[in-house]
């Protein structure tokens, strides 16, 4: 389980990935945490966005319609190429968690979005510490993530990879990837150790279940020490 393996099976799986997420196959997506995530930006103000792990750039794209400046960036140039095709004119770039972290993307955005796009371990250490260089004064890092009271499954409930699983999603995916399980306490320190501090927490709910389907954090860089 490494943050390699994650890359390698995203280069195998974008193609159904595109597919799944343009034709809204996957239910949580389509009834709560798409619309979670882009409210939740549009409460932080401002209106330049960095889509840190964009996919094929739904959510670029979504916030684009909404008047925003966005890049979006991955890892995948499959992914990118495909984001650039549905959305002409856009910025669409193709950077790896470690170049970024490396300090490769100059920008300065108001609100830095991962959805979804932090499942490794060393390497979303690394982009989560560059996030307050990318952010404007009062920007707003904001995470959707698994939730974790309902994705830990049986294992503990203690920050640890875990095996992936396509559960949901259609026979056309293969080789899940590993990814990162983080507590609630995990990423708050995660947070906090990058030089970030929690500005608001949010557990979106299924409207038939009640479970949580998500966690977003909403973060915003730590004032310097005088």
């Amino acid at each position: 389980m490494s943050d390699s393996h994650i890359i390698q099976s995203w280069h195998r799986n974008a193609t159904p990935w595109s597919a799944a997420v343009r034709n809204q196959e996957i239910e949580s997506r389509r009834l709560v945490t798409d619309a979670a995530v882009l409210a939740t930006i549009e409460r932080q103000g401002g209106r330049r966005a960095l889509d840190l792990g964009c996919g094929e750039g739904w959510l670029s794209r979504a916030l684009a319609e909404r008047g925003y400046a966005v890049t979006g960036v991955d890892v995948v140039p499959a992914l990118v190429e495909g984001a650039r095709l549905a959305h002409p004119g856009g910025d669409y770039r193709v950077a790896s968690y470690e170049s970024i972290a490396a300090g490769e993307l100059d920008l300065e955005v108001d609100v830095v979005v991962a959805n979804f796009s932090l499942i490794g371990k060393e390497a979303v250490e690394g982009v989560v510490r560059r996030v307050p260089a990318l952010l404007a004064s009062g920007g707003a890092f904001v995470v959707q993530t698994l939730h974790p009271a309902t994705a830990r499954g049986g294992a503990p409930y203690t920050d640890g990879w875990r095996d992936g699983s396509w559960a949901g999603c259609s026979t056309d995916f293969t080789d899940p990837p590993p990814w990162y399980f983080r507590t609630v306490s995990g990423w708050i320190g995660l947070l906090h150790s990058s030089g970030l501090r929690l500005r608001a927490l949010v557990e979106p709910v299924h409207p038939a279940t009640g479970d949580p389907c998500s966690l977003i954090l909403v973060a915003e860089a730590r004032p310097a020490a005088s």
